[in-house]
């Protein structure tokens, strides 16, 4: 396969009201089997949370990595991805995440670690030019002299690629610690201490709204990379109604993994 570039491309931004956590894996896999189609031009979607959730991995087991009880305390969904990687903790404002759907003839012949840090290239320019000096920590973390700010994971379908990122704008480290199993066993005052250190927000390090933070994302995108604004289509909404009916909904999807 010969590897494109990015501007060989016409870029879709899809940005719209808030979603969903079911929702948002429903449209994971819908836009990537629609850019694997040929229906669909690569697309970014920022992503808008309507309420709380734990995303985990595809490889994930629930009772491992959630306590079920402290999130149904805290009205938080478990919802389970299409892509491997660790769990995520997500409070509507308080998290930046988007996804990339691209051909996979843009990361022709990368291994995987240079794949994941290309595809986030210009997400790392526009935190530099919001003050933070961001890199990649191999394989999938975007980190800063303040701690680790995301985590990546990526899915291929066919000719497609997915990639999305979720980064931490503001977190609530207490209510994380009761709901995530981060051998929770083993913390003391010190070992919270840490974990809080460990996911350092990127609201401490820009003193920026996370509004701000989005627009020049998508302005940094657009300026590497040419991006049209764009939307959903209702093929592709009803699409992700009916695979949270058959799949993402379930019990059986969710504890894929028990």
């Amino acid at each position: 396969m010969t590897r494109t570039g990015w501007n060989d491309h016409n870029w879709q931004l899809v940005h719209t009201s808030p979603q969903s956590p079911q929702q948002h894996m429903a449209l994971d896999q819908v836009l990537l089997e629609e850019v694997a189609a040929g229906r669909r031009a690569p697309t970014f979607r920022i992503w808008e949370w309507a309420s709380s959730a734990v995303v985990i991995g595809i490889f994930q087991s629930v009772k491992n990595e959630v306590d079920i009880e402290a999130a149904q305390q805290h009205d938080i969904e478990v919802v389970r991805r299409i892509t491997g990687g660790g769990a995520m903790f997500i409070e509507p404002g308080n998290t930046i995440t988007y996804s990339i759907y691209a051909p996979k003839s843009l990361i022709a012949g990368m291994s995987f670690r240079d794949a994941y840090a290309y595809m986030d290239a210009s997400v790392l320019e526009a935190l530099n030019e919001l003050g933070i000096k961001a890199w990649y920590k191999p394989l999938n973390d975007i980190t800063s002299e303040g701690g680790k700010i995301g985590g990546a994971a990526q899915a291929h379908r066919g000719g497609a690629v997915l990639h999305h990122v979720t980064m931490a704008y503001d977190i609530d480290v207490n209510k994380m610690l009761q709901v995530l199993r981060i051998g929770r066993e083993k913390l003391s005052d010190k070992g919270t201490t840490s974990a809080a250190k460990r996911v350092d927000p990127l609201r401490s390090q820009t003193g920026l709204p996370r509004a701000a933070i989005i627009q020049q994302i998508i302005a940094t995108f657009r300026r590497l990379h040419g991006l049209q604004d764009g939307g959903l289509l209702p093929a592709e909404l009803a699409a992700a109604d009916r695979l949270i009916e058959e799949k993402f909904g379930t019990e059986a999807w969710r504890h894929k993994v028990p």
